[in-house]
C-alpha cells in the first residue's frame, strides 16, 4: 500500500552500499547538511541499529525507533514495533521520512510515495545495501550533481524521485 506522506531518505553509492558494521561509509558535510533541511521539523523513522549508530535522538524532529524488543527505550524517543505501527503514529503530518537501515528501507520500499537519494559515485564495499530502484515504478524529478565536496573528494549527486 503506497502512502502518500511517507518518503525515503537515504545516501546510497553507485552499487548501492549503504553501510558497513552499522557505520556510514562516508562523510559528506553537504549530505548531511542536506538531510537535516530536509527532514527538520518531521518525524524520522528508523530501525534500533540505525538509531544506535546514531547515538542519541536527532534534533527538532520527532524522532520513532522500530523495534521488535518490546522492552527496548531510547530516550526522547517514540517507539514502534513495526514500519506500519510507526506510520501510523505519523497519520495526518505532512511528510513523514524512513531513515534506515537497510530491512526498515526494503519495508518501506513498496509503501514510500518519494525518495530523495544521495547518490556517491564510487563503488563501495558494504554489508548494508539500498534495495534497486525499479524504473518502472518511479520518475526522476530532480537531480542536483556536484564534482566533490568541500572535504569530500568524490562526484555526488542529491535526486528526488517521485512514484509513478
Amino acid at each position: 500500500m503506497i502512502i502518500s506522506n511517507l518518503s525515503i531518505i537515504v545516501a546510497v553509492s553507485e552499487n548501492n552500499a549503504i553501510g558497513k558494521d552499522n557505520n556510514l561509509l562516508w562523510h559528506i558535510s553537504e549530505d548531511l547538511k542536506h538531510f537535516k533541511e530536509i527532514t527538520s521539523g518531521h518525524s524520522v523513522l528508523m530501525g534500533r541499529k540505525t538509531f544506535e549508530s546514531l547515538g542519541k535522538k536527532l534534533p527538532n524532529r520527532r524522532n520513532i525507533v522500530i523495534t521488535r524488543n518490546p522492552d527496548y527505550t531510547a530516550e526522547g524517543c517514540e517507539m514502534a514495533s513495526s514500519l506500519e505501527d510507526a506510520v501510523r503514529l505519523c497519520a495526518g503530518e505532512e511528510e513523514v521520512f524512513v531513515i534506515g537501515g537497510g530491512e526498515i528501507y526494503r519495508q518501506a520500499m513498496d509503501m514510500a510515495s518519494k525518495l530523495y537519494l544521495t547518490v556517491v559515485h564510487k563503488v563501495y564495499e558494504a554489508d548494508t545495501f539500498f534495495p534497486v530502484i525499479d524504473s518502472s515504478c518511479w520518475k526522476e524529478i530532480s537531480r542536483e550533481d556536484f564534482s566533490h565536496g568541500a572535504k569530500f573528494e568524490y562526484p555526488y549527486s542529491f535526486i528526488e524521485y517521485c512514484r509513478k
